[in-house]
Order: structure tokens, then C-alpha cells, then sequence
């Protein structure tokens, strides 16, 4: 395994920034090793090398993810050592992965958890919540102009990643009950209920000091900040009520009114002001890291169905191929938001640039364990080339011969965390143990199962 994970890591220092196609001949023994790998090595591998991205690759002050890593060393600003929020959250999980599959000891995580949660305590937050980027000396830095105070979409990102922590290691000894008791106060100082903008029934993603709520973006309709809602109604200091829920982020029932897409129903309406009928891949990906959608049912949808009809609507998709993208099929499919060739952008079927981004594929095992592992194959066999130190490159385009060795913290982090909630249930079981959590599922009206 580790000759194959090194095989892999020299292969990326082969690779330039605009194509693969000429590197055949230098891949060809690792496509071949890799070849004979089983299933297990195969997920093995893109764990451990995804893991790392939070590990190796972590901000060394504070512990948590940097937002992006460029291996060309090219990067915008000072965006090297950006510390990314949501992505943080991502990486807490991925950092578990790396404990239960053996690449690190339970107190080597110990020591980086206690890292993290110390420099979030004391770095810039608004009301409890931390902004969407932080410098290493935990100031906030801005993400745009006017949105430099709290980001509480993020904010929900890290909370879950917290919280899985702390189920993790609230029965330990008593250095790990001590981390949980920090995890369990700092989500108790989130003022959930502060970002319904005094008082409004529904939740707001930013707030300024600066600016306050000018950036106006109220949060509804289904998109990929369902878990906002939850852990918002859940707070045991600051909760939202059920009508916030119902009339800010279902639209006073409007999210329901659900389409049929590759003759598949899309469960909700994923765009309030939009007509298209599913997402980036993305939104089946970030609430779900710890909430278990198998089971999941409120008023409005079935939420495994939610999921598993979007992964194959953009797997069926790739298969129809109706724009005739080169190499879409069976074994290369996967819309979301990720780098693009000019910039960063949002890709879904009805917005398709002819670029895959691995973590669309990868992250959606859980839901289509076959098709994701056929990509997972034709990718370390068929296209290894596209793969680096940290796993799969965040994007690239076999019609446009372009990639860059370049990775994003809210791609990579969803891949292990999604692969071992296929593989053992393990986020799921630990998140939705949290009783803060229940109580808040429970208000807003939600059916859930409890894994064994």
C-alpha cells in the first residue's frame, strides 16, 4: 500500500499544468499496479491520500485546513495560508478516517483536535459565528468586500465536524471528556437565533460588523445548508423555531413541489429563483456528512431518495452524454462546484462545461456504491495521471485537455468522510447520537433511524 500511495506521489511531480495525455508512458507501470488492486486498496488509497490533505497538508498554527492547496505553487494573494471554515469542519471528520483506518493513533488526533479547538476559541467570531476565512493569527480576513463578519453557513460546516468530535471522544479519559466539554461550548455560543435578522422566519448567511446585513441573503429553498436549520433549531442556548424552518428554508411548503429529471423524481425544488431541476453534486454532500439521510423524512421529502435520485440523474447524465463531452459514460461522470478552465464555477447537468470534478463521483458512494466505484477505478487506472499527493486534482476536462494539480479543501474533505460512511456507517452513527441534535430533528418535525 505505501509503495502505492509513493508510486502515486511521484506521478503527480510528472505532471504539468495542461494535459495528460502525453504522460502515458511514464503512468503506464503505475495503471497497471493499480490495476490489481481490490476494491478495499482502492478506497484505502483514496482515503489515506485525501486524509492527508488535513493532516500533512494542514495550517500549521492552527491545525485546521487551509482553504486550497496548489501544488504548481501558484496561488491567488495570500491565499497559502488561508484557513478555511467549512472546509475546517470537513477535516475534523477526515482526521477520524484517519484514526480508524490506521494512518494515525487516536492521540496524535487527540493532540491536533485540542490544537484546533483552542485556536477556534479564541479567533474572530459575530455573534458566536466564525467567518468564512481566517489568517493564522485567527483574525478574519475578507471572502468578498462585504462579507467580513460571520458566515453562518460555514459556521454550520464546522459545527457538525465539531460535534462529531465530540461524540467521538465525550466517554474517553479525561484529557478527551475535557475536549469535548470545549466542543460543547463553543457550539453553545453560536447565536443562531441572531441571524434571523431580529426576529424574521428564516435565516440569514451573513452578518457584518462593518456592513451587517447588507450582504441580504436570506437562506431558502433547498440548496446545500440544510444542516444550518437543523443544528439552528437544535442550539441548546440559541434556538430558531419550527417556523423559521418551515417559512425561511421551505418557503412556507414551496420547496416540495419537486420535478421528474431522466425520468427520476427530484424530491424538492432545488431552485427558488431558477428553473433547474437538481444541484450541484455538492448539496447531497455537506449537510450529510454526519446527518444519515437513510431514514430521513420530514414533511417535505425523503431524504435518502433526495439523494440517491440526484447522484443518478447526473449519472445517467454522463451516460446520455447530449453535449458529446469526451470520456463522459459509465466510468467518468460527476457535476459540482469546483475549479473550472477559466476560474472557479458551479457545474450540474444543466450547466455542464465538459469538466468532472472527482469529488462528485467519489463523495456519492453512499448512495451509488457501484457506479462510484467504477469511477474510482477508471480514474487510479485509467487516468492516474490526474491524481497527486492529496488524491484526485480538484477538477479537469478530458474534451478541453486541461487539469490543474491543484485541490480545495470542500472537495477533498467530503471524499473520505462519504467513503467510510459507505464503508462503515461511521459519521452517521456518531452524529446522530448527539441528544442536542435529536431535540432539534425532533422540533422541526423530522423521521429519523438510529444506526446500530
Amino acid at each position: 500500500m505505501r509503495l502505492f500511495i509513493l508510486a502515486m506521489a511521484i506521478t503527480s511531480l510528472l505532471v504539468g499544468c495542461g494535459g495528460h495525455s502525453s504522460k502515458k508512458e511514464k503512468v503506464a507501470e503505475t495503471s497497471a499496479t493499480n490495476a490489481d488492486m481490490t476494491n478495499e486498496q482502492l478506497l484505502d488509497s483514496v482515503q489515506r491520500q485525501t486524509f492527508d490533505y488535513f493532516w500533512g497538508g494542514a495550517e500549521p498554527v492552527s491545525g485546521l485546513a487551509r482553504e486550497r492547496i496548489h501544488m504548481d505553487n501558484i496561488y491567488p494573494a495570500h491565499d497559502k495560508d488561508i484557513i478555511t471554515i467549512g472546509g475546517s469542519g470537513f477535516g475534523l471528520m477526515a482526521i477520524l478516517v484517519g484514526v480508524e483506518r490506521d494512518f494515525i493513533t487516536r492521540e496524535q488526533a487527540l493532540e491536533r483536535y485540542e490544537k484546533a479547538i483552542d485556536f477556534l476559541a479564541k479567533a474572530d467570531r459575530f455573534y458566536g459565528a466564525w467567518p468564512h476565512w481566517l489568517t493564522p493569527d485567527g483574525k478574519m480576513t475578507p471572502f468578498s468586500q462585504k462579507d467580513n463578519g460571520g458566515d453562518l453557513v460555514e459556521t454550520a460546516f464546522l459545527v457538525q465536524g465539531m460535534l462529531t468530535v465530540k461524540e467521538y471522544f465525550k466517554d474517553g479519559n479525561e484529557r478527551e471528556k475535557k475536549l469535548a466539554q470545549k466542543i460543547q461550548k463553543l457550539w453553545e455560543e453560536v447565536e443562531w437565533d441572531w441571524y434571523t435578522k431580529g426576529g424574521e422566519n428564516v435565516l440569514y448567511w451573513h452578518w457584518s460588523p462593518e456592513y451587517e446585513w447588507e450582504m441580504n441573503f436570506p437562506v431558502g429553498g433547498y440548496n446545500e445548508a440544510l444542516i444550518m436549520y437543523i443544528l439552528a433549531a437544535a442550539s441548546p442556548t440559541h434556538s430558531i423555531n419550527k417556523e423559521v424552518y418551515e417559512e425561511g428554508w421551505a418557503l412556507g411548503g414551496e420547496i416540495a413541489k419537486d420535478t421528474v429529471y431522466y425520468g427520476l423524481e427530484t424530491e424538492l425544488n432545488h431552485y427558488e429563483h431558477d428553473k433547474a431541476p437538481v444541484g450541484p453534486m455538492f448539496w447531497a454532500h455537506y449537510s450529510y456528512l454526519g446527518l444519515d439521510p437513510n431514514g430521513l423524512t420530514d414533511q417535505y421529502a425523503d431524504y435518502w431518495k433526495l439523494n440517491v435520485n440526484h447522484t443518478l440523474i447526473q449519472y445517467k447524465h454522463a451516460v446520455e452524454n447530449p453535449s458529446n463531452f469526451e470520456g463522459y459514460g459509465e466510468n467518468l461522470w460527476g457535476l459540482t462546484s469546483s475549479y473550472s478552465i477559466k476560474g472557479y464555477a458551479g457545474h450540474r447537468p444543466d450547466q455542464d462545461l465538459g469538466v468532472i470534478s472527482p469529488t462528485a463521483a467519489l463523495s456519492s458512494m453512499p448512495y451509488a456504491p457501484e457506479e462510484s466505484q467504477q469511477f474510482l477505478r477508471h480514474l487510479y487506472t485509467e487516468q492516474d495521471s490526474l491524481i497527486g499527493k492529496y488524491g484526485p486534482y480538484d477538477a479537469f476536462s478530458l474534451e478541453h485537455d486541461w487539469y490543474l494539480p491543484r485541490y480545495l479543501a470542500i472537495d477533498q474533505g467530503p471524499i473520505p468522510v462519504m467513503i467510510e460512511n459507505y464503508r462503515s456507517g461511521l459519521f452517521w452513527k456518531l452524529f446522530m447520537e448527539n441528544e442536542d441534535l435529536k431535540r432539534g430533528l425532533d422540533k422541526l418535525g423530522f423521521s429519523y433511524k438510529m444506526r446500530k
